[in-house]
C-alpha cells in the first residue's frame, strides 16, 4: 500500500483525517525523499562538512544542515496547507509569503538530526511536527506564541531516517505506520504498522561520558543495569548509543528499550528541544505503547516557553520509564502515559 493510499484510507475511516492535512504530509513525505537523494550521494553531491556558521543553537552548521532546511521550506510554503513555519536551523518561524495561499497547519521540523554523523557515514533522519494554528489565527498574522502547543495538540508526527532503507515513521493520532521507500520508482510503501513497542528488552541508550552530569535517579537506573544478571535487575543489559537521536528512538521504537538524554543534574541544562526533537517522538513513542517523561513531567504536558525550549528526555518502555519518573507515585501514573 502506497503512503498516498494509506492516508485516503485514513481520511475516509474513522479517523477521518482531513484533506488538507493529508496533503501537507504527502508534501513534507516527497521533501523527505529529496533530502535523503541528497544524504545518499554525500561527498559526491559536495554536502559533507561544515559551513563554518553557526545556527540560532549555537551549533556549528553542516552543509546538509541549511541545505535540508531549504528543501523543507521551499517544498512546504506554496501548497497552501500552512500558516507558518519553524525549524530548529531558523531564529523565528517562517511565515507564509503573501504570494501563496495560507492553510490551517503549523509545521515544524528538525531538517537533520543527528547532522554530526553525517560525515563518517552514520544514519540521521527528519523529525516533523504538525499543530493546528489556533482558530483566532485566519484574521491576523501568525506569531511564535502560536506555535506554543503542549505536545499533546499534535495532530501528527513523525521522521524520517536516511540509513541502509530510506523510512519514513508516521503517525496521524491511529498508531505508528512505517514506509519503506521504494527507490526505484520514487514511492513511499507500507512495510509495517499500526507498531508496538516490545516490552521487557533489556537494552538501553544513554552517553556514558556524560555520567557526571547525571541525577541520582538516572545513576542508579544505569548502574543497576550495568551489574547485569548478578544486580537488582537480575539480568543483563546491553547499551546502545549513536549520537543521532532519529536512529537510537528508531531502534526502540522497534526493538524496544529505552532512550535517555536527561538534563544536567547540576546546573538544570538540558540538550534536546521540546518542540522539534521531545515532542514529535514522544508521540510516535505513546502511539506505540511506550512513555516518556523528563523525569519529572510527562512530555506531551510540558507547556512550552519558547520555540527553542530544551528538556532532559527519557522515553521508551513503560515499565522503565516508571523507575525513572521522580514522583513517588510514579508507578500508579504510568497509565497517564499511554496514547488516547
Amino acid at each position: 500500500m502506497s503512503l498516498t493510499r494509506f492516508l485516503i484510507e485514513q481520511q475516509r475511516g474513522p479517523a477521518k483525517l482531513p484533506s488538507e492535512l493529508r496533503l501537507l504530509i504527502e508534501t513534507v513525505a516527497r521533501a523527505c525523499k529529496t533530502v535523503g537523494h541528497a544524504v545518499s550521494k554525500g561527498a559526491l553531491g559536495e554536502v559533507l562538512g561544515s559551513l563554518g556558521s553557526e545556527n540560532v543553537q549555537g551549533e556549528v552548521q553542516k552543509k546538509l544542515d541549511v541545505i535540508a532546511n531549504d528543501f523543507l521550506l521551499d517544498a512546504n510554503e506554496w501548497g497552501g496547507h500552512l500558516a507558518a513555519m519553524a525549524s530548529e536551523e531558523m531564529e523565528t518561524i517562517h511565515r507564509i509569503p503573501n504570494r501563496y495561499p495560507k492553510g490551517e497547519y503549523l509545521l515544524l521540523f528538525d531538517p537533520i538530526d543527528g547532522s554530526s554523523n553525517i560525515d563518517v557515514c552514520l544514519s540521521v533522519g527528519t523529525i516533523f511536527s504538525v499543530l493546528k494554528a489556533p482558530a483566532d489565527a485566519a484574521g491576523r498574522e501568525i506569531g511564535e506564541e502560536d506555535f506554543l502547543q503542549r505536545g499533546s495538540e499534535q495532530v501528527a508526527a513523525g521522521y524520517a531516517i536516511y540509513g541502509p532503507q530510506t523510512l519514513l515513521m508516521l503517525s496521524i493520532g491511529t498508531g505508528v505506520y512505517e514506509f519503506t521507500l521504494d527507490r526505484e520508482v520514487g514511492a513511499w510503501n507500507l512495510t509495517d504498522g499500526p507498531i508496538r513497542m516490545p516490552g521487557g528488552t533489556a537494552e538501553f541508550a544513554i552517553n556514558v561520558a556524560r555520567r557526571r552530569q547525571w541525577s541520582e535517579v538516572v545513576t542508579r537506573f544505569v548502574d543497576d543495569r550495568v551489574a547485569g544478571s548478578e544486580g537488582p535487575c537480575g539480568r543483563d543489559y546491553s547499551m546502545r548509543w549513536t549520537g543521532s537521536m532519529v536512529a537510537d528512538v528508531h531502534r526502540i521504537l522497534k526493538r524496544g528499550g529505552t532512550f535517555l538524554y536527561p538534563r544536567d543534574d547540576r546546573t538544570g541544562q538540558a540538550r534536546l528541544r521540546l518542540m522539534y526533537e521531545a515532542n514529535p517522538m514522544s508521540y510516535l513513542i505513546e502511539q506505540a505503547g511506550g512513555a516518556a517523561t523528563d523525569g519529572e513531567t510527562r512530555i506531551l504536558d510540558i507547556p512550552p516557553t519558547g520555540l527553542h525550549q530544551r528538556v532532559g528526555l527519557m522515553l521508551g518502555d513503560t515499565e522503565e520509564i516508571a523507575t525513572l519518573h521522580r514522583i513517588p507515585t510514579a508507578a500508579a501514573k504510568v497509565p497517564s502515559f499511554a496514547a488516547s
